[in-house]
């Protein structure tokens, strides 16, 4: 059952569909039936701090969950989240069955939908306790050789890992975590509290995740973008919207919204410690960034 994820509700106006008849030339199709026009019907899952995740009282909090009350504000309509646990069979059970519209968050390039222009780009990180790896920038450091490092399974950082001699000594972690006594948490919080504890000497994760993970961790941790190593596999990697393939117009009003938007989503991605990189190089942008 979908939820609202915000109290407030804009108004009820059909801005959407006029949007819709602006965009589209005389005869041309508009948005498909599936797409509902008086709200902005968001794909969430219920547990992936800092992303999303659905409170007691049936509001979302998380930066994605932000970013979509932003848009739903662009656009004049209502929002609502139809909330799945992420994993297998994701978007073929919240876009794919018609019960929500956008995954607010999708790595550009995957095919399994359509995505809107990237809005942001992040990158890999390497988190450890401060004091402990200072200097260190990149997976081929020396000083990594022997230390238990925590990395997801099937994460494009297992393969450089491996290329530069870590397996041995890496701590793998699943890629999803089911078990509902945990309260949905994610096995990326999971780690960051491995890292907090000393369990592990360092961790290797995506670096949306980690920034806040860390914050929140009550430790002291650095948390360092890698931007020194090579692109294959790619750490780096642009984030988008995804919508069902066909929906063209959909994706262009999500494009205008996005620009229109672009610097109050970029300050809440600054609020929820993302590293944000120049859209073309490995690079940090400033904080001072004129988006």
């Amino acid at each position: 059952m979908a939820r609202a994820t915000h109290s407030t509700v804009l108004p009820a106006a059909p801005v959407l569909a006029a949007c819709l008849a602006l965009a589209a030339p005389a005869g041309a199709q508009t948005l498909p039936d599936l797409v509902t026009t008086d709200t902005l019907r968001v794909c969430a899952d219920p547990g992936a701090m800092p992303f999303s995740e659905r409170k007691a009282d049936g509001h979302g909090d998380g930066f994605e969950s932000r970013i979509a009350a932003i848009i739903a504000d662009e656009l004049k309509v209502k929002q609502r989240a139809y909330w799945l646990a992420q994993g297998p069979g994701f978007v073929r059970n919240t876009l794919g069955t018609g019960l929500c519209d956008v995954i607010i968050g999708s790595a550009f390039g995957s095919e399994l939908v359509q995505h809107t222009n990237p809005y942001y780009r992040s990158t890999y990180v390497l988190v450890s306790r401060q004091g402990s790896l200072d200097g260190v920038t990149g997976l081929d450091d020396p000083r990594l050789k022997g230390r238990a490092i925590g990395v997801i399974v099937g994460t494009p950082p297992v393969d450089r890992m491996g290329a530069v001699g870590l397996v041995p000594t890496m701590k793998p972690y699943p890629p999803y975590q089911f078990d509902p006594a945990r309260k949905y948490q994610t096995v990326s919080a999971e780690i960051v509290a491995d890292v907090a504890s000393g369990k592990l000497d360092a961790a290797v994760l995506w670096g949306p995740a980690a920034g806040w993970l860390a914050r929140q961790s009550g430790t002291a941790l650095a948390v360092v973008p890698l931007l020194h190593e090579p692109d294959r596999p790619p750490l780096a990697y642009r984030i988008a919207m995804g919508v069902r393939h066909g929906e063209n117009e959909w994706k262009r009003i999500l494009n205008t919204a996005l620009r229109k938007r672009r610097a109050e989503i970029e300050a809440v991605l600054r609020d929820y410690a993302v590293p944000l990189l120049d859209e073309e190089e490995n690079r940090l942008l400033p904080a001072d960034a004129k988006p």
